[in-house]
Parts: structure tokens; C-alpha cells; sequence
């Protein structure tokens, strides 16, 4: 690998380092394209998906979620992993990975093949992730520069989401739905290629012992909240629905105690409980819920009841993708001047504006006049929260800490993304109460769109009331020391 410890400072190769930085730039955010790529990519195929491999309705949103959930899961030991093993080495074996998981996704025929194969692409996820968002981290240590850095990266969280839906239904209607699996092959070997290329290892130093009790109870925690949300979708009063919530809130606090009381914690909690990191981690969240779990029902809506055949359900969504370009791209040149609380409070306003206005869908409904004014709010919404959200997530971490505390924030939003899935589809289910009539299914995706609006507005007090770090700090304008050591 070709270690270099005098370099611990620096993740690009010797020679022209600032070129070469930026162009490591592009192979990570590659990487976090895929990751987020195949978080939606499935939504549009899950119809015709369904039909050709006979899968059952409650078996369905397994597909999406079995992702969503062994990312989240396993995204902190990942993050540890990276830390420990060397950034650019777990980089390398994820992306091996992956790409061998999504050729099993493939060539699946059973459903238990493809939710294994989803399953396995989420463990890889959670090892790339962290390490893609580390590499970055140590690469670019502060000043503007890590800024535009973190303002690329982070939009790719949008347009990554968006991109799954249009490429999804590209893919599904004029090839055939295995190759949204298929396509992660190439993206993976180019992204392998660029980091082997261009980036060096660096890794923590000092002791490197990992917290096994922590990630057992880290990973059931999680699973069992999912698994209870999931099945609330028949009904709530159901033992395996508040059985396995109430076992998942007793684990979750369980893993609190222990990390307090291990002396190599999986999550040291000064990472994640300084109170401006915080803010990012519970932005990523709720908007991670929003994101991946209201886009699920946006998709279903233009589909099931408005008829777009897959490809054309793509196209529908890309005006959300150029609003979070835009959006992100304006924030990203203004920040400096707004800091991380503006866009990260008024974000949230056009988000649940843009849920607001989709509880208005009908049987009747039309897409220029139900969609469209919602997704272009949306991709508003989520390109301002997006931006400061990556940069805030990681300012003042310790280099030691640095995949951690990245895996942390890709985690709070895959398992907000795997609740959200869960918590919406009960939601969808009541509110439709059974039926399957256009009219139902309407009156269910309204009920789903209502309770994401309120999930997005929660994103508001948490931004005005935690986010006090001056801006000047915040975009490293106040010295030659931007990144100020908080925890």
C-alpha cells in the first residue's frame, strides 16, 4: 500500500498534490454515488420487480429496506474498521465488495437471493462509506478549499437519490431491472482505480481494539427497531410490532451504557454529543428518512396511480436533482457569508412545504400540478440541508476519529432512511385501510406525505437551538487553523 506515516496529514500521492487531491476528490465522490445511487435505485423496478420474481407486498419493501438497515447497522464498526485498518485498504476491499454483491443481486432468482444480495451490498456500504468520507476528511484538513471540498461531497447525497430513481427507471424499462445491480460493477472498478492510483494510506494511531460488545448491540438495536416498524404496518397493537420496538429502545440504551463504560468504544460519545456535531447527525436523520423514505412513496404514486411507465417516472423526478445542484451549488458559494445555521433551518421550511403540498395527491391527480411544484421545493430543501450537514458533521473531530465520526453521519441517515421506510409503509397501510383501489392507495400516500412533514419541520428548532459555531470557524476564514478541536 505503500504506507507513509510522515504523510498521516495528507491521503494524496507525493508530486502535484493539489491537483492530485481534487481529482481523489472525484474517485471518492464517485464512491458515495454508488452508495446513495443504490439506496433509490431499486424504488422504480420494485413494481416490475415484483411481479417477475413473485414477491409478496409485505415481502417488498424488504428489498429497499435490507439495504437501508445493514448499512445503518454496521456503519460504526465500519467506521471503526477504517480508522483501524487503514482507510485506504478498507476503501479498496469495500468496493471489491460491492461490486461482487451486486452481481449476486443480479443474477438472483429468488427472493431470498436478492434480500441476501441487497443485505450484503449494505455491509460493504458501511465499510466505503466511512472510508471514502475519512480519505476526504484527511485530504483536505481545512480552509476554503475543504469547504467546496465538503460541499461536492455532500450534495452527492441528493443527487445520488435522484439519480437511483431516473437510472433506475432507465434500466428497468429498457434493459431489464437486474442491471441496476449490473451497473455498480463499472462505477465500483473506476472508483477503485482512481483511490489505488492517487491515494495514500493513513490510518489512526495508538490502540486498536474494537468494542465487540458494542456492535452486537449496536447492530440488534437497529435491526429490531426496523424489524418493528416493519411489521406495524399490521397494525400497531401487533406483539411483533411493539415487541420488537420496545426490545430495539431497550438495546439502543444498553449500547449508550456500554459505550460509556468500555475503554475502546465503538462510538466515543465526544463525537457525537458535542452539541453542533449533534445537530448534524440529527439533520441527517430526519432528512434521511424524508429523503429515502418519502421518495419510495413519491415513486409509488407516479407509477402506481398516476401510470408512468418506469423510465418516464425517472424523468419526473429529475427536476428534483437539478434543484439540489443549483441549490447546493448556490449555498456552497455563499456559506462563508451564511454559515451552517441559515440553510440548515430554512432547508427543512421548503422540505416540509414540498411534503405539505403532495398530501394534496388524488386518484385524479396530475403531475404538473401535484409533483412538480413539490419536487422542485424538495430539491430546494435538501441541497440547503445537505451542504453544511457533511462539513458540521466532521468540524473539530480528531484525525483518529475521523471514520467514525463520518461513518456516524451516513448512519443516522441510513437508519432514518430504514425507519422512515418502515414508520411510512404502517402509515400508507392504516391509511388506506386495505384497499386497493387508486383512491386507497392516494389517501394512504397523503397520510405518508403529512407524517414526512412533520419530520422534516423537526429539523428547524434542532439547527437554531444546537448550531452555535461561528461562521468564520465554520468555512476556516478566521486564521490559519480552521479546524478548531471542539470534543
Amino acid at each position: 500500500m505503500g504506507m507513509a506515516t510522515q504523510l498521516e496529514e495528507s491521503v494524496v500521492r507525493r508530486g502535484s498534490r493539489p491537483r492530485n487531491r481534487w481529482w481523489a476528490l472525484v474517485f471518492l465522490a464517485l464512491a458515495q454515488f454508488m452508495v446513495v445511487l443504490d439506496g433509490t435505485i431499486v424504488n422504480l423496478a420494485l413494481p416490475r420487480l415484483q411481479l417477475e420474481m413473485g414477491i409478496s407486498d409485505s415481502t417488498r419493501s424488504w428489498v429497499v429496506t435490507a439495504y437501508a438497515l445493514s448499512f445503518g447497522a454496521f456503519l460504526l464498526l465500519g467506521g471503526r474498521i477504517a480508522d483501524f485498518w487503514g482507510r485506504k485498504r478498507t476503501f479498496i476491499v469495500a468496493a471489491v465488495g460491492f461490486a461482487v454483491a451486486s452481481l449476486i443481486g443480479g443474477i438472483a432468482q429468488q427472493p431470498w437471493e436478492l434480500i441476501g444480495a441487497r443485505t450484503l451490498q449494505g455491509v460493504f456500504a458501511a465499510l466505503l462509506a466511512p472510508a471514502a468520507l475519512a480519505l476526504l476528511t484527511v485530504a483536505f484538513p481545512g480552509g476554503k478549499d475543504r469547504g467546496t471540498a465538503f460541499a461536492i461531497f455532500g450534495s452527492i447525497t441528493g443527487v445520488g437519490a435522484a439519480a437511483g430513481v431516473l437510472l433506475g427507471g432507465f434500466l428497468t424499462e429498457h434493459v431489464s431491472w437486474r442491471w441496476c445491480f449490473f451497473v455498480n460493477v463499472p462505477i465500483a472498478a473506476i472508483a477503485l482505480f482512481g483511490v489505488w492510483s492517487l491515494v495514500s494510506e493513513s490510518k489512526a494511531q495508538g490502540s486498536t481494539k474494537y468494542d465487540w460488545p458494542g456492535v452486537i448491540l449496536a447492530a440488534l438495536g437497529l435491526g429490531s427497531l426496523v424489524y418493528g416498524f416493519t411489521n406495524a404496518e399490521h397494525g400497531w397493537d401487533a406483539p411483533e410490532a411493539w415487541g420488537f420496538i420496545a426490545a430495539g429502545v431497550v438495546l439502543m440504551a444498553l449500547f449508550v451504557l456500554v459505550e460509556t463504560k468500555v475503554r475502546h468504544p465503538l462510538l466515543p460519545l465526544r463525537v457525537a454529543t458535542e452539541r453542533n456535531r449533534a445537530a448534524a447527525f440529527l439533520a441527517s436523520f430526519l432528512s434521511g428518512a424524508v429523503l429515502i423514505g418519502g421518495i419510495l412513496f413519491i415513486n409509488f404514486y407516479i407509477q402506481i396511480v398516476l401510470g408512468f411507465a418506469p423510465f418516464l417516472a425517472g424523468l419526473a423526478s429529475l427536476p428534483m436533482t437539478v434543484a439540489v445542484i443549483i441549490t447546493a451549488a448556490l449555498v456552497a458559494k455563499n456559506l462563508p457569508k451564511l454559515g451552517a445555521k441559515i440553510p440548515t433551518a430554512v432547508g427543512p421550511v421548503f422540505m416540509a412545504a414540498a411534503m405539505l403540498w403532495l398530501t394534496q395527491v388524488s386518484a385524479e391527480g396530475s403531475y404538473f400540478v401535484n409533483m412538480l411544484p413539490a419536487l422542485l421545493l424538495l430539491g430546494i430543501g435538501l441541497g440547503m440541508v445537505f451542504v453544511p450537514m457533511q462539513n458540521l458533521a466532521l468540524f473539530g473531530v480528531d484525525k483518529d476519529d475521523s471514520g467514525v465520526a463520518s461513518a456516524l453521519v451516513n448512519a443516522s441517515q441510513q437508519i432514518g432512511g430504514s425507519l422512515g421506510i418502515a414508520l411510512f409503509s404502517s402509515i400508507a397501510a392504516a391509511a388506506s385501510a386495505g384497499g386497493v383501489t387508486l383512491a386507497a392507495l392516494s389517501a394512504g400516500y397523503a397520510m405518508v406525505f403529512l407524517w414526512a412533514a412533520g419530520v422534516a419541520i423537526l429539523i428547524t428548532p434542532i439547527a437554531l437551538l444546537l448550531i452555535t459555531i461561528d461562521r468564520r470557524k465554520f468555512t476556516g476564514t478566521d486564521g490559519d487553523t480552521p479546524v478548531v478541536h471542539l470534543g
